[in-house]
């Protein structure tokens, strides 16, 4: 249901002119469309709710989204609802769809809320709508018993009301606090104040760092390279070609091109690697003597 150029006011007045459906009509359009996907049936059963989505949209005005957004919104939540109801249940289609149009409000404005997502676990969710109105109500249950809560108790006390860890209800705390802010900010209302991103942590390889692993990859290599020339010729061709191939061969293609066994081949591969064993903890157990 198209309601782009409407305004407000005008979709709330078409909304209200309306026919209100009883039960059989609403069946029988709600069958229509189900069996034989009828979407004359179809627009008229929505367009005789749309009033209930109006009424909804309007109850998340306070989140800052234009109502326009949000009754667009509440009428894909209607139509949603409209494909999946399933008439032969005996249940109204207004109650059924009041379940798909608050969902589909919902995750527009946290969509919406913020650059950041604000919440995607259900838990979340209920954070996202419902914490501000439980503080108050906990603050004022307080109150009448002669007692105030500081934010600790506050949060301890809404994470076991609505069954979440504390860590998420300080999460959205933050999350509700305020809009918001640009890294490219200034921290001061200087024109040469510096910006809020170059407080940041630089996460990537520090300078030290770097020369380290450089260093210490540069002696592996020079360790490998000793224990390699420490093989025979055909030890270490046999090695070369398991080990330091990108598609290594296997032990019957290199048995027929040097004319030995498998299990040849395989002891020879053994004996190699026993020996650039001893070569490499020889080389270490040096380093080690020397820092010593």
């Amino acid at each position: 249901m198209a309601l782009d150029g409407y305004s407000d006011q005008k979709m709330s007045r078409q909304a209200m002119k309306a026919e209100l459906l009883d039960a059989e009509t609403e069946q029988r359009l709600a069958r229509a469309w189900r069996d034989h996907r009828d979407e004359a049936a179809l627009r008229r059963l929505i367009t005789a709710y749309m009033r209930l989505a109006i009424s909804m949209a309007s109850k998340f005005r306070r989140y800052g989204a234009p109502m326009g957004d949000l009754i667009q919104e509440a009428s894909l939540g209607l139509m949603k609802a409209a494909d999946k109801f399933d008439p032969d249940r005996g249940v109204r289609f207004s109650t059924y769809a009041v379940w798909w149009i608050k969902a589909s409000i919902q995750d527009y404005v946290m969509r919406n809320w913020s650059m950041v997502r604000t919440g995607s676990t259900a838990s979340q969710k209920s954070l996202f709508f419902n914490l501000r109105r439980l503080q108050a109500k906990l603050e004022r249950e307080a109150a009448e018993r002669g007692e105030r809560l500081d934010q600790h108790q506050l949060r301890q006390m809404v994470a076991a009301e609505m069954a979440v860890p504390v860590a998420d209800v300080e999460m959205m705390e933050g999350r509700l606090s305020g809009s918001d802010f640009s890294l490219n900010a200034t921290q001061s209302s200087d024109d040469d104040g510096r910006e809020w991103i170059d407080a940041l942590e630089d996460d990537g390889v520090q300078a030290a760092e770097a020369v380290e692993v450089a260093h210490d990859a540069e002696t592996l290599r020079n360790w490998l390279s000793n224990a390699l020339h420490g093989l025979n010729p055909r030890e270490r061709y046999i090695v070369a070609e398991r080990k330091l191939r990108e598609e290594g061969k296997t032990l019957e293609s290199l048995g027929a091109e040097l004319g030995l066994s498998k299990e040849r081949v395989r002891q020879l591969e053994a004996a190699a690697f026993a020996k650039m064993r001893r070569s490499l903890e020889g080389q270490s157990r040096e380093v080690h003597h020397f820092l010593a």
